[in-house]
């Protein structure tokens, strides 16, 4: 019904008063890449737009008449195009920009303003290649996964085995995409390195909280990382070689750019580590066995583009990790491909996006006990968006359909073993509008899920505003309500889990919650949030921002089950015999960034306080990722006579995390060969008396990292860049995990140095 109100205000608006469109893309002339975020206006007047992350545009309810079509960006020559707008036609563009060494600071300035002003910017980072080099590139080469580290209200809980916690959720409640396609696990083992590769990334969107109906299947925040199409004019590429890892990356045209008919790209990125291997000879201090970490990713994608601007992507991928400690064996391994589409139809200002894709991740568990943990999630997912732009604002509606197999097997801390086998399938539709305002901006959504393996629907209201009070002063806030169906099996008595199965809506649940009958078996949550963005002198840049994450359902394996829920064991309490339990959970905090980013310098500082609760029915506890105080500090400065050298530093100080005290030790016997076990002549196993969850406190983090990199101009097309790079400079112990059995202490990564050269052609 949502869609159908939504296409009938398209046919009402599209051709009002007699009015012109004129639509199209904006593309690096060197390369053909689509320019993101770029301004695109007609000249004199108050008529203009930016791009979105495929270079699109359209400015829309313009007079007839003859214009210049212009589209300005820092270090760009100004591209522009007389055009002729006649009433009610549609008028396709596309506009090249040539890169120009000479800055127009000026354009920089509005250019930040008016993305301000007109949209709503709460809790959401762009991020671009850009931003993820101006943190230190440990190893030798910039990544992801250390830029999300030093985001607001982003929690990493370490550098080996260490995942992102979001504003209270954990990594099962923030949705990942690629292309489209969703990724359940984008970091490896070692937390230094994600499975994507920074020189092949276009632009990656991080929700935090409150993000719009246009997302669902999430309760805590959003990651949409999209890949660029490869260049359209030449054969390109890069390799790179550093102490941790290697890397090669090629692209090019299969038929090169034609401005009338189009062009066929290929871009294929692969990498690999062998920190394992020359960490026993180069690392002997960090671990005399060497630092069992390695992983490979490849990447692979061709784009077919048509002269009008629509195309089609085909995508494939295979990510791999493994880690070999002392009691224990883990991996994972990732596969799946897909295909994305933009259409650009004739005759109607809609632009037509969509995504049909399969993947399958699958990971295990080998420890000393040599039983069986496992866990696989595979399936397919189904797309398709449509977006019309009316003058400055925009609606966008969609549809997806989703289906997955979960199958997990484990065993926990009282031996009891945990399994299921479902299929699942969820179908959506959404729709949202934007409208700006001189003063005000709304951003009202709604999505309706169907979850069919649970015979459930869910209505998401969602809502973000935002009020230009001042030139340089803005408050915004935003809201919703959030459903997820997929849920994460992992131990809460440590604070690094590498095991981190998969499994949907359990049926093994109690039938009441404090007390309350239990109608739903979706996990649920509605957040809250409220912040301000303030221009300061000296082109400062505060932004402020509280939230409040209630999650008022979540599922949790059952820590405490001890009997198998048959009906032999039905007079006992359903916490001892449930396989899965019902939780609720609040996280609250506040997050501040201050930045500066003018000319050569880069200063970034983010501080977050941070308050994050469960309740199982029986107890209130802090989960092992709840983290009070969270500081960093990100520095980055390029400097020469051609700017050819760059210094990046970043610290990170961090409060302490919760964990479980251990009481003491018995001798266990499990009695698996019945009452008639001897249990005078039979040798037990050690077993350990847990305090109450996570009332105990690890010792502070902090760390330093800096890195240098020097590039030198070798021809027209290639650069060669050396990176040295230090990880923990001042050498902290910060701690890993202790060893309850040997009564160790298993420090993180100690200082580490690297260095590393890239070659790009």
């Amino acid at each position: 019904m949502a869609a159908s109100l939504a296409a009938t205000f398209l046919l009402i608006n599209f051709g009002a008063n007699g009015q012109g469109t004129v639509r199209g893309f904006v593309y690096d002339k060197a390369t053909g890449e689509p320019m993101l975020f770029v301004n695109v206006f007609l000249k004199g007047t108050a008529y203009g737009v930016a791009t979105d992350i495929n270079g699109y545009f359209s400015i829309t309810r313009i007079p007839a008449g003859e214009y210049v079509l212009m589209s300005t960006s820092i270090g760009f020559d100004t591209a522009q195009a007389a055009i002729t707008i006649t009433a009610n036609e549609i008028l396709n563009k596309k506009l090249y920009l040539s890169k120009n060494v000479i800055s127009l600071k000026q354009v920089e300035i509005s250019a930040a303003k008016e993305e301000a002003k007109t949209e709503v910017q709460m809790s959401v980072t762009k991020i671009t290649p850009r931003e993820i080099k101006q943190v230190p590139a440990t190893g030798g080469e910039p990544d992801l996964a250390q830029y999300l580290q030093v985001l607001p209200g982003v929690i990493f809980t370490g550098d080996q085995g260490g995942q992102l916690y979001i504003r209270g959720g954990t990594p099962v409640q923030n949705k990942v995409l690629l292309d489209g396609m969703t990724i359940y696990n984008p970091f490896h083992s070692i937390g230094l390195f994600s499975v994507f590769d920074n020189d092949i990334i276009r632009n990656a969107d991080v929700y935090t909280g409150g993000f719009s109906a246009e997302f669902g299947g999430r309760i805590s925040s959003v990651m949409d990382v999209s890949t660029r199409d490869g260049n359209k004019r030449r054969h390109a590429g890069k390799f790179s070689a550093s102490t941790f890892n290697s890397k090669i990356l090629l692209e090019g045209p299969v038929k090169k750019l034609d401005e009338e008919s189009g062009s066929a790209t290929y871009l294929i990125s692969a990498k690999t580590s062998y920190l394992d291997r020359t960490s026993k000879s180069i690392y002997k201090y960090a671990n005399e066995d060497g630092l069992p970490y390695r992983f490979n990713d490849i990447y692979g994608k061709t784009v077919m583009s048509a002269g009008k601007g629509s195309k089609v992507s085909f995508f494939g991928f295979h990510f791999t990790d493994d880690v070999d400690y002392e009691a224990s064996d883990f991996g994972w391994k990732s596969t799946g491909g897909g295909t994305n589409f933009i259409l650009v139809p004739e005759g109607t200002a809609v632009l037509i996006e969509g995504t049909v894709d399969y993947s399958q991740y699958k990971m295990t568990l080998q420890q000393a006990d040599e039983k069986e943990r496992s866990s696989l999630v595979n399936g397919f997912g189904v797309g398709v968006n449509f977006g019309y732009f009316l003058g400055k604002d925009q609606i966008k509606f969609g549809f997806e359909g989703s289906g997955y197999k979960t199958d997990f097997t484990y065993y926990n801390y009282n031996d009891a073993k945990l399994s299921q086998v479902e299929n699942t399938t969820e179908f959506a539709g959404y729709v949202k509008y934007r409208h700006s305002g001189k003063r005000v901006v709304l951003d009202p959504s709604v999505r309706v899920t169907y979850y069919s393996s649970l015979a459930e629907f869910a209505l998401e209201p969602r809502m973000g505003l935002k009020w230009n009070v001042a030139d340089k002063f803005r408050i915004k806030a935003a809201g919703g309500f959030y459903t997820q169906n997929l849920m994460a099996a992992v131990s809460d008595r440590d604070v690094v889990n590498l095991f981190y199965g998969f499994l949907s809506g359990p049926e093994d649940l109690p039938k009441k919650f404090k007390g309350e009958e239990v109608t739903s078996r979706l996990q649920k949550a509605r957040h809250l949030l409220a912040g301000a963005e303030f221009d300061l002198p000296y082109r400062l840049q505060l932004n402020v921002e509280g939230y409040v994450k209630d999650f008022n359902q979540l599922t949790n394996i059952n820590r405490d089950k001890i009997f198998n829920d048959s009906p032999d064991n039905f007079d006992k309490p359903e916490v001892l015999r449930k396989s899965y339990i019902i939780e609720e959970g609040l996280a609250k905090g506040v997050d501040v960034t201050l930045k500066y980013d003018y000319k050569q310098a880069y200063l970034w500082l983010v501080y977050s306080l941070t308050y994050v609760t469960r309740n199982d029915g029986v107890r209130e506890y802090f989960p092992h990722f709840d983290r009070r105080h969270n500081i960093n500090l990100v520095g980055s400065y390029t400097f020469g006579k051609k700017l050819n050298w760059e210094v990046n530093a970043r610290w990170n100080f961090g409060s302490s995390f919760p964990f479980t005290l251990t009481q003491g030790f018995f001798e266990y016997l499990n009695f698996q060969q019945g009452i008639n076990l001897d249990y005078t002549q039979t040798n037990g196993l050690l077993g350990i008396i847990y305090g109450d969850l996570n009332t105990g406190r690890l010792p502070y983090y902090h760390r330093l990292d800096i890195s240098v990199k020097r590039t030198f101009a070798i021809a027209k097309n290639s650069d060669l860049e050396i990176t040295g790079s230090v990880i923990n400079v001042y050498n902290r112990k910060n701690i890993f995990y202790y060893d309850r059995i040997r009564g160790e202490r298993v420090n993180q990564l100690p200082i580490l140095p690297a260095i590393g050269a890239s070659i790009t052609f």
